[in-house]
């Protein structure tokens, strides 16, 4: 196939805000793409090559000198053959051969599919085919059911892996998909809730659950094999011993754990979550031990549970972790939301006792409270501070998450909240993810989730999506998470007044 295709397919996909239209013009080109084509393609479609990070940088791509082939030519099969061999390039004379590797690249590609190029190795393909609409392709494209193909890729974790399985091997070939332990899925999310009463109105048989500040994690053992992974399906089994013991510990042969994972001060109270992040990316075991807190059970010697109600799931829980369950209970809501504050977490958990695990879902089976309003947004700018902020990128752009695909939607900025140590780990980090910049401002790729904590939202005329955040202050940035995973501009128009 063409990359010529792909950039067509990108462009109409990025200029139409209907869901329908996106789907329609993705599953055309996925129809017609070769089995070698089908894997590069949809990544490339979804915004990332399949290899990740390449080794080449927003500087060194714009910089490349590479005449512009005059007529398509170059092959999506071929495009992805040389990120391969970028993304394993490395050791001596590793920089000379990288530049041979872009020049090939970009020397056999178009103008218009050398600013594809760009903008998918540097993350800033924004073109609107997010998960939820990329799997609609997949299904339309292998004339398959919907269901099927969100179940495969629930278990399989990767949209390229189910993409193949669906084009080219339809509905029994996406049905070979199953829980495997070692394998992580995707976890299941919760929706926020206006209150607790509503919650429990809403969701009738549930259990209450503290809402710890702390870290996803989903936990595989089979025998004395155990891998931890992250809420973004990251394994960080290496860095985290003192969590692998316990669960070698645990009285069961095989299990599928989720839970949260937190570092603890003397007095039990969880310390901040940047102490219990900073655990993720050691190398080395530290003084600061995680405390795991499970709450579902996916699978237990050799019993796959996905598929049960919660109250099932429960008991093989606490048949299989004894007290390190999380705390919480089916009665008493109240007390259990003010116990879960006193005790320094956000809030509760409620859960319909009769739901299945919605894995990759964002559904009202389970609900979070929460005290006060918190809003999981994008960085997509930060402007330089003045007084005693001189030097240091100060004022966020925030946006939410566009539905629809595009780009974030900016919905207001914010300087509040800040420690001079996050200052100087932000003016650091931020400038590494830069896009371009003027005076005033540093324009970033919009990789970067932070959470934050409003008095609500108001009209405006001011940004596109017509909301404003109101006395938005920071409360942390969320390493957990990726730009997919923050909250919708819907999210923030239902803070408006009358919206609740």
């Amino acid at each position: 196939m063409l990359l010529a295709d792909v950039v067509t397919t990108s462009a109409e996909v990025a200029s139409t805000r209907s869901r329908l239209a996106k789907v329609k013009a993705l599953a055309g080109l996925l129809a017609n793409a070769g089995p070698g084509a089908v894997e590069p393609t949809v990544a490339f479609l979804a915004g990332a090559p399949r290899q990740g990070r390449t080794g080449a940088g927003w500087r060194t791509l714009y910089d490349l000198k590479a005449t512009p082939a005059t007529e398509p030519g170059l092959t999506v099969e071929r495009t992805d053959e040389i990120l391969e061999e970028l993304s394993h390039t490395s050791g001596k004379g590793s920089t000379q051969k990288r530049a041979d590797l872009l020049t090939d690249l970009f020397s056999a590609a178009t103008e218009s599919e050398q600013e594809f190029l760009r903008r998918l190795m540097t993350g800033e393909l924004r073109q609107g085919a997010l998960e939820g609409v990329m799997l609609d392709a997949i299904a339309a494209a292998a004339e398959v059911p919907g269901e099927a193909v969100r179940r495969a890729f629930m278990l399989a974790g990767r949209l390229t892996v189910t993409a193949v399985a669906a084009l080219t091997g339809g509905e029994s070939a996406l049905s070979e998909f199953k829980l495997e332990v070692g394998r992580p899925v995707r976890p299941m999310l919760a929706s926020p809730a206006d209150s607790l009463q509503s919650a429990l109105d809403e969701l009738g048989d549930v259990v209450v659950e503290y809402k710890m500040d702390g870290a996803r994690i989903q936990v595989h053992r089979n025998g004395d094999d155990v891998h931890i992974f992250t809420r973004t399906l990251r394994e960080i089994t290496g860095s985290v011993p003192e969590l692998v013991e316990l669960v070698r510990g645990l009285p069961c042969q095989s299990v599928v754990l989720d839970g949260e994972t937190l570092a603890l001060q003397d007095d039990g109270k969880p310390r901040s979550f940047q102490e219990t992040m900073s655990r993720f990316g050691a190398t080395n075991q530290r003084e600061l031990l995680l405390h795991p807190y499970f709450f579902d059970c996916l699978h237990l010697n050799g019993v796959d549970l996905l598929d049960v109600p919660l109250r099932e799931r429960n008991k093989a829980l606490h048949e299989a972790v004894g007290t390190h369950v999380i705390p919480g209970g089916t009665e008493n809501a109240d007390q259990i939301l003010a116990d879960s504050l006193a005790a320094g977490h956000e809030g509760v958990m409620v859960k319909a006792l009769d739901s299945v695990y919605a894995a990759g879902r964002r559904g009202k089976a389970w609900q979070k409270v929460k005290p006060e309003h918190t809003l999981d947004l994008v960085v997509i700018a930060v402007e330089w501070g003045h007084g005693r902020r001189t030097g240091y990128l100060s004022n966020l752009h925030l946006g939410a998450r566009d539905p629809d695909g595009g780009p974030p939607i900016m919905v207001g900025k914010t300087f509040k909240g800040m420690t001079d140590e996050l200052l100087a780990w932000q003016t650091r980090e931020l400038q590494a993810i830069e896009s371009h910049r003027d005076d005033y401002t540093v324009y970033v790729r919009p990789e970067f989730v932070v959470e934050i904590e409003l008095d609500g939202a108001q009209v405006s005329s001011r940004y596109p999506g017509g909301v404003a955040l109101r006395f938005a202050r920071v409360l942390r940035y969320r390493p957990d998470k990726d730009a997919a995973d923050a909250d919708t501009i819907d999210a923030v128009r239902a803070l408006l007044p009358g919206k609740g």
